[in-house]
C-alpha cells in the first residue's frame, strides 16, 4: 500500500506512443511527467491536445530525467537495459504489454492505474471493455479494413478481434494488402477506410483516390486510423461507434 501512494502522489512518464494513451487517459495533469512527441502531433494522435499541456520526449530515459519521474511506461522499447537502468537511478519502469489480443488492455490498464496508486481509475473503462465483449454481435458481415496503398488488417490478430466486436468480420488477405482486382470482382460488404493523415499527398492516400477503391460496391464506414495504430484503448471508442452507425 504505501508504494501505491509514493506513485500516486509522483509522476510518471511515458516513452512510447501506445504507453502514451493509457497515461494520458487515467492520469490527473500533476501526475504526468513526460509523453512521447508523437502524441503531440494531430497527424498521430487524437489525444493530441491532451498531450501538448506536458513535456515531451524522443523516446528514451535519458530524456524524462529532468522532470524526475518516479515511474515510466515502455512497450518493449529499450528492453532489459532500461529497466536495469531505471532501477539504478530510482525509477520503476513498468513495461506494458503490446496488443496482442484484448486482454492486453485490460492487463495495462491495471498495470497503469496501479502505478498511479489508484486501481479503480482503470474500473471505467474495463467495464467498456467487458461490455462490448459480453455484447459481441452473433453474426459478423464480411468486411474489409482499408488504409492507404491498400494496407490492412491481418487474420488472426487483435485487429480481427476488434472488428468482431463490432460484428465485422475481416476477410484474409494475403500479404495483408487489399488488391484493386478484390475491390472491383469481390468487394466486401462493408469496408472500414482509414482517416489516417487523409488530405496529405502521398502514395498511399493517391491509392485510395483510384476510381476502383472510390467507386467499390461496398457500404463504406470510416475509422479514425491514429485509433487504431496501437491496436489499444482508443479502438473501443472506435468500436462503440461503429456498432452504432451499423445498426
Amino acid at each position: 500500500m504505501a508504494a501505491s501512494v509514493l506513485l500516486a502522489a509522483a509522476s510518471v512518464a511515458s516513452l512510447n506512443l501506445c504507453t502514451d494513451e493509457y497515461l494520458l487517459l487515467l492520469a490527473r495533469p500533476q501526475e504526468i511527467a513526460s509523453v512521447s512527441f508523437l502524441s503531440q502531433y494531430p497527424q498521430e494522435s487524437p489525444l493530441w491536445k491532451q498531450a501538448r499541456r506536458h513535456h515531451s520526449n524522443r523516446g528514451s530515459l535519458e530524456d524524462v530525467l529532468a522532470q524526475k519521474p518516479k515511474a515510466v511506461l515502455t512497450m518493449g522499447g529499450g528492453g532489459r537495459a532500461t529497466s536495469l537502468i531505471a532501477h539504478r537511478l530510482g525509477i520503476r519502469a513498468i513495461d506494458l504489454r503490446p496488443a496482442n489480443a484484448i486482454d492486453d488492455i485490460a492487463s495495462n490498464f491495471k498495470a497503469v492505474a496501479s502505478a498511479l496508486g489508484d486501481p479503480d481509475r482503470a474500473t471505467p473503462w474495463l467495464k467498456r471493455l467487458t461490455r462490448l465483449r459480453a455484447t459481441e454481435p452473433m453474426e459478423a458481415r464480411d468486411a474489409i479494413w482499408l488504409g492507404g496503398g491498400g494496407q490492412t488488417i491481418g487474420v488472426p490478430s487483435v485487429g480481427a478481434d476488434w472488428m468482431r466486436l463490432a460484428g465485422l468480420a475481416q476477410r484474409p488477405l494475403t500479404g495483408d494488402r487489399v488488391s484493386l482486382e478484390i475491390l472491383l470482382v469481390h468487394p466486401p460488404a462493408v469496408l472500414v477506410q482509414s482517416t489516417y493523415r487523409h488530405g496529405e499527398f502521398s502514395r498511399g492516400t493517391t491509392w485510395l483516390n483510384h476510381p476502383i477503391v472510390r467507386n467499390a460496391r461496398a457500404r463504406r464506414l470510416q475509422a479514425d486510423g491514429r485509433s487504431w495504430t496501437c491496436m489499444g484503448p482508443l479502438v473501443i471508442g472506435e468500436i462503440e461507434r461503429l456498432r452504432s452507425e451499423l445498426r
